[in-house]
């Protein structure tokens, strides 16, 4: 495993104290493989000739140009990482320059260290692309318990709740037979969030008032509420997963978690990608069982996003305008995660 002895900076024919020598074999046929959010395996061949003068590798490893990016902004200063020849496949791994989900070039060069500390150095190998991965369960598993350290305590709740606009609720009986259908979540919180854009449901709220234990009349996502019974979407045939934490440059922060009903795509989808919570017991969303009735408590110190993986038809709840107001400042649509906030983000990339 390799993780960055050293850095160099410019091109070879501006860095002082390294020559070109073309008997050092050109790095070919590279290729990338067990990639993660931070961390990814390459090889390549190599002629045999000179391959035994070889000391060091050179990567040229930068973020690939986005076409629609502002010319005017800085760009990434390219990174040239410099390694001791090892047997490959070799281990690139740094979360300070490898971020979640992003695309990257790569090009490697082979360099021969003289006694007087200056490299000879083969020509540039051609440039390759790639991708790096979503947070695994271990990172999303290190968000988690980072998010329970501020939950707070457990309140009550009867209800879950989804805001929309009134034609949302118009086109839902009109066109999909009374259903309100999954979308694809969008791109809000962590970047590395193997959810985003990726997972389909529906979203709910569930904080309530701390002084009336119902729902805030006030809502950012539009002035008509359904209301279900917690108990139609959350009881023991529904999974529950952890899906994400963060904050958008605020003091209060919002825990991503999917109710998912047992055997669903939706849960065979978490299943695989997302650290599975006890319904009855973790530090977000519970229910209980209590003298035979359901009993439901949510966290008082953060604000749940709720994913339900599944159609849920009108009818098993009420449609109603709210009283207050619509905040649209307080919504989370497409939000960015603050990349700065100790709270809310671990050692791997945003």
């Amino acid at each position: 495993m390799w993780n960055i002895p050293a850095e160099v900076n410019g091109n070879k024919s501006q860095d002082s104290g390294i020559a070109e020598m073309e008997e050092l074999p050109v790095p070919h046929n590279i290729k990338i493989s067990n990639i993660t959010c931070d961390s990814f395996k390459i090889c390549w061949d190599m002629d045999s000739k000179s391959k035994d003068r070889i000391t060091h590798y050179f990567i040229d490893l930068n973020k690939k140009e986005n076409k629609n990016s502002n010319k005017f902004k800085h760009k990434d200063v390219p990174t040239k990482l410099v390694a001791k020849a090892v047997p490959l496949p070799m281990t690139v791994r740094g979360h300070w320059f490898l971020s979640p989900r992003t695309e990257y070039t790569v090009a490697v060069q082979t360099a021969s260290k003289q006694v007087d500390g200056d490299y000879v150095v083969s020509e540039w190998s051609e440039i390759i692309e790639f991708c790096t991965a979503d947070y695994s369960k271990v990172h999303l598993t290190q968000l988690l318990e980072k998010a329970e350290v501020i939950a707070g305590r457990m309140l009550k709740l009867s209800v879950f709740y989804r805001n929309q606009h009134k034609e949302y609720f118009d086109y839902t009986r009109e066109h999909h037979g009374n259903a309100m259908q999954p979308s694809v979540k969008d791109n809000s919180g962590s970047h590395g969030s193997p959810i985003s854009g990726k997972l389909e449901g529906i979203f709910f709220s569930c904080n309530t008032e701390f002084n009336t234990g119902k729902p805030p009349q006030d809502s950012p996502y539009g002035r008509y509420r359904f209301e279900i019974a917690a108990e139609k979407l959350f009881n023991p045939n529904t999974n529950l997963y952890f899906g994400d934490f963060y904050c958008m440059y605020t003091a209060y922060h919002y825990v991503i978690l999917v109710m998912a009903p047992v055997g669903s795509p939706g849960d065979e989808f978490c299943k695989q990608r997302l650290p599975q919570l006890n319904i009855k017991d973790n530090k977000f969303l519970t229910c209980d069982e209590e003298d035979g009735v359901m009993v439901y408590h949510h966290a008082q110190d953060v604000i749940l996003e709720v994913i339900y993986t599944d159609p849920v038809d009108l009818s098993l709840g009420t449609v109603a305008e709210i009283t207050g107001h619509q905040l649209m400042s307080l919504s989370t649509a497409n939000a960015k995660k603050d990349p700065s906030c100790k709270t809310c983000n671990i050692s791997v990339g945003r």
